[in-house]
């Protein structure tokens, strides 16, 4: 099978989806298929490459319009598209992530073209604001002409099936993985003397509650032994800066900027407790490559996030201050409690703080192993204050390398690559589209997005004129070393 992953995001820039179509990639040329990478041109990274294994990837000279995406003109780039995916061969269009203009236009070539579609929703977008109503009306416009979608959690799909208004039989939930042997425990990293470093890794963004983070840290300011580190980059930055200045916290949180995704696992080993603080995500792959490196993890209860890891290893809280900090105070009773059982805490162990203003502060949770606690939890799932530290202490932290093995068990490329497989097989049986009926979905979306599909069919047609088939030159078919 020849396949064509394409997104506006793939190396060298870093991040989820990015990560996402490379390990795919990765597994499905180890399972003996053709993968081709299409993404457009960062600086001097631009032509034909080759990575790892002998991936292909062509890097096109295409302009950046706006966050790493290309500009969508329907006709600019159908030339180039054409002539990569027949002179590829290739059998399935892969496009990824709903931000991504360039796999938008891949996925309507590919159609016109006659050939199989699949795309991939990494994303969950609102309905209310004005950029999620156009990126919804984009990514409608696309799927009425895709075989086939995938979402990475089932959140994400009743999210897609809404906002794409698209049959739900037509769309799949295959996870995202991590590489469990690449992110592996390491307690050797952590402070010795009783510190417990909290790490957050993000882009510094709003979407991913950097605000809420702000709020949390400042709580800290008079519990010693407690240090945060900051993997990530973004407009926020400069919030935590002054975050960590107003409270004289330059000590005690080391903001690291933009970390290469190779040497994340470096900082995650060096934490005891990963904190998520994300309003939405679909899935959000940094949790689970946390719990890979044996961290307790705390995250918001948003999006697809109650949906990935099982309850011993993650603790819900709502989207708030209060409930953020009472579920680190949490994990914090929970790891020193363990520490002290198994003789690692030092005797110069610091009171626990109180959980908000006082005893009767609330501390809500949300899923997650907190709630599992006996004792203090109301019928709402709220712990109440002082009673949240007696309540969890006696919940154990796991191993970290069982943390591993459990993460491993669950998420692995090779079981998300032949679920993917599944879906190829499943839409080369299918029919190609007629144009009659690219047309007619197309049309339900709204009578003017035709003029997009008119364009680029007769740019295509006329291409087909100037540089018929016969004459393009397939690709020539590396060998592979055994």
């Amino acid at each position: 099978m020849r396949i064509c992953m394409v997104s506006d995001f793939f190396y060298p820039s870093i991040g989820g989806v990015e990560e996402h179509v490379y390990n795919l990639s990765q597994m499905l040329l180890a399972l003996g298929h053709k993968v081709v990478v299409l993404t457009h041109a960062y600086g001097d990274c631009s032509g034909i490459r080759y990575v790892t294994n002998g991936l292909k990837v062509y890097y096109l000279p295409i302009k950046v319009c706006y966050n790493q995406c290309i500009l969508p003109t329907a006709v600019c780039n159908v030339p180039m598209l054409r002539a990569v995916l027949l002179r590829e061969q290739v059998d399935v269009v892969h496009g990824h992530s709903a931000f991504s203009a360039l796999a938008h236009e891949a996925l309507m070539v590919g159609a016109l073209l006659g050939l199989k579609t699949v795309f991939t929703d990494h994303s969950l977008f609102g309905f209310a604001d004005l950029s999620a109503a156009l990126t919804n009306k984009l990514l409608e416009i696309t799927l009425s002409m895709v075989n086939h979608a995938i979402c990475v959690s089932h959140i994400g799909k009743e999210n897609t099936v809404l906002r794409a208004c698209v049959a739900k039989h037509r769309v799949s939930v295959i996870p995202n993985a991590v590489d469990t042997a690449l992110f592996t425990p390491d307690p050797s990293q952590r402070p010795k003397n009783g510190v417990i470093n909290i790490v957050v890794a993000s882009r510094l963004v709003y979407r991913k509650g950097i605000d809420l983070l702000a709020g949390v840290i400042p709580r800290f300011k008079n519990t010693p032994n407690i240090n945060f580190i900051i993997v990530g980059d973004g407009p926020k930055r400069d919030l935590l800066e002054e975050i960590r200045e107003k409270t004289n916290m330059q000590d005690r949180v080391e903001i690291l900027g933009a970390v290469e995704h190779a040497k994340v696992r470096d900082v995650l080993v060096r934490g005891h407790i990963f904190v998520n603080t994300s309003l939405t995500e679909a899935y959000c792959m940094a949790i689970v490559e946390a719990a890979s490196c044996g961290l307790q993890v705390v995250s918001t209860s948003v999006g697809g996030i109650p949906e990935v890891l099982p309850n011993n290893l993650i603790l819900l809280a709502e989207p708030d201050i209060e409930a953020i900090y009472g579920a680190i105070l949490v994990a914090i009773d929970r790891h020193r409690s363990t520490c002290i059982t198994t003789g690692i805490e030092n005797s110069t162990r610091r009171p626990r703080p109180k959980v908000g203003n006082g005893a009767g502060a609330a501390v809500r949770l949300t899923g997650g192993a907190g709630n599992d606690a006996p004792g203090g939890k109301d019928s709402t799932g709220a712990i109440g204050g002082a009673a949240a530290s007696t309540a969890n202490q006696a919940e154990p932290v796991l191993c970290p390398h069982r943390c591993n093995e459990l993460v491993e068990t669950l998420y692995n490329w090779e079981d998300v690559a032949q679920r993917t497989v599944k879906v190829y097989d499943r839409v080369l049986r299918e029919r190609a589209f007629t144009l009659s009926e690219l047309i007619y979905s197309v049309y339900q979306c709204g009578a003017w997005f035709l003029a997009f599909l008119v364009v680029g069919h007769f740019t295509l047609r006329l291409m087909d004129r100037w540089r018929p088939r016969s004459r393009i030159e397939f690709a020539h078919e590396a060998r592979r070393k055994p």
